[in-house]
């Protein structure tokens, strides 16, 4: 069975999606558009829409922790400064091996030299 809309909504219709291909009605959705997608990925991907804990503060922390951990894992994806970061001074005991010939142990403080 095919049901047709009423003129007065098939109008609205056919006016908005004419809105819709403005420049204008574009720019702004795009802002709407940014926003949308981060509540999606707050709520899907990260769990919150339901809350671990009982009470408005501590779900108010876990809000705040989890939008913390997405910052840094946005953050962390950023093309990286155009300057180097200046290598660590060696320790010590670097120099010491260092001056002796010694190979250095591969540790997390010499990982990637």
């Amino acid at each position: 069975m095919r049901t047709h809309t009423p003129r007065e909504l098939r109008d609205l219709q056919l006016r908005v999606r004419t809105e819709q291909q403005t420049p204008e009605w574009k720019t702004r959705y795009a802002v709407r558009s940014g926003v949308e997608g981060t509540v999606n990925e707050f709520a899907h991907g990260h769990g919150m829409r339901r809350c671990r804990y009982r009470g408005q503060g501590k779900a108010h922390i876990q809000h705040v922790l989890t939008a913390i951990a997405v910052n840094i894992e946005r953050l962390s994806g950023l093309p990286p400064t155009e300057e180097a970061p200046t290598p660590r001074q060696p320790t010590a005991f670097q120099n010491y091996l260092d001056r002796r010939e010694i190979p250095r142990p591969k540790s997390w403080r010499t990982l990637g030299t």
